[in-house]
């Protein structure tokens, strides 16, 4: 490998299936197009216009490993194996954003029979009696072994052993190999379809799929300067995605009162202030609660609009990252 592709900046992301396509238009949102030059088969690849930017097409897991060791800058890849493959994951990675797919739990579930059983506490009492009634330890069929230990370790559970699951883990119990799970599930029908109910506090982990980015990597200045135009696309993009404008008229002699009413609201900024009317951004989450107080003021033809991109002067996402690596 040759000094400049040393410094190139290195984003893995994942080779196949809805992962992929995601992730290939999350990045084509930012205006970046990812690109395999000798097509499906070809696990490395580039972005258009980016000379400095090489992207590789990995398994998820695989993108967790390129991430640990600093072999890949930036990752697409899910939370649960971030935390599961890597035992000090804060250390060696940085979260840049979640992506809004790929949503899905790490849950706890026991067989529905189990009427009883609601808890954590509750699995400690048959895991107690299991051992007392039977001399053997509750069995517990998973793939991801480290977030098991960690979370029992939390919630004080000791007496079992992990069975590791290679197949379709939810089958565990009926087949006897186990007498609990845990595993991934995005909606629970599938543990429903198999007699399981996820216990009330055994929601391990809520994940889904997030760009992460190595702390461990070599940051030379050739992939300094291409993950500030990278990173300043993506923010603009996400900063459209997540916000919107709304602006409305009202009469005069209530403008205080309405600038008031959005004073409860977090993350407002009033643009483009009339004094009959007032034009401001604020994140999806609130709009329609903002929308009603706002009626209930008396505020007139309200409208909302989404963006394509929105360019601010601080960049939100390349800072958290500079902090971790140096400017």
């Amino acid at each position: 490998m040759t000094k400049n592709e040393q410094d190139k900046l290195i984003i893995a992301v994942p080779s196949k299936g809805r992962l992929q396509e995601n992730a290939m238009a999350f990045f084509s949102r930012a205006g970046l197009v990812l690109e395999r030059s000798r097509g499906s088969r070809d696990y490395r690849g580039s972005i258009q216009g980016f000379p400095n930017v090489e992207v590789l097409f990995l398994s998820a897991s695989e993108i967790v490993s390129q991430l640990a060791s600093g072999a890949a800058h930036l990752g697409v890849t899910g939370e649960d194996l971030v935390r599961e493959q890597i035992a000090d994951a804060d250390e060696h990675v940085e979260s840049i954003t979640p992506l809004g797919f790929g949503h899905a739990n790490v849950v706890v579930a026991v067989p529905q029979a189990w009427i009883d059983v609601r808890s954590m506490a509750d699995l400690d009492e048959v895991a107690s009696d299991l051992r007392t009634r039977h001399g053997s330890k509750m069995r517990v069929a998973t793939k991801y072994i480290n977030l098991t230990r960690r979370f029992f370790a939390d919630k004080g559970v000791s007496d079992y052993r992990i069975v590791e699951s290679l197949g379709a883990t939810e089958g565990a119990p009926a087949s006897g190999s186990a007498e609990i799970i845990v595993d991934i599930t995005s909606t629970g029908a599938t543990l429903v379809a198999n007699g399981l109910k996820v216990l009330d506090d055994g929601v391990m982990l809520r994940s889904e799929a997030n760009l992460f980015a190595s702390c461990k990597a070599q940051w030379g200045q050739g992939a300094r300067t291409a993950i500030r135009q990278v990173l300043a696309r993506i923010s603009a993009a996400e900063e459209a995605r997540t916000n919107r404008e709304i602006s409305m008229v009202f009469e005069a002699s209530r403008k205080q009162e309405v600038i008031k009413i959005l004073g409860q609201f977090r993350f407002i900024q009033i643009f483009g202030e009339q004094t009959n009317g007032l034009t401001l951004h604020c994140r999806n989450a609130d709009i329609f609660q903002i929308v009603e107080a706002l009626q209930n003021a008396g505020c007139d033809d309200i409208t909302v609009r989404s963006f394509d991109y929105i360019f601010r002067s601080e960049n939100p996402l390349l800072s958290r990252l500079e902090k971790r690596i140096g400017q």
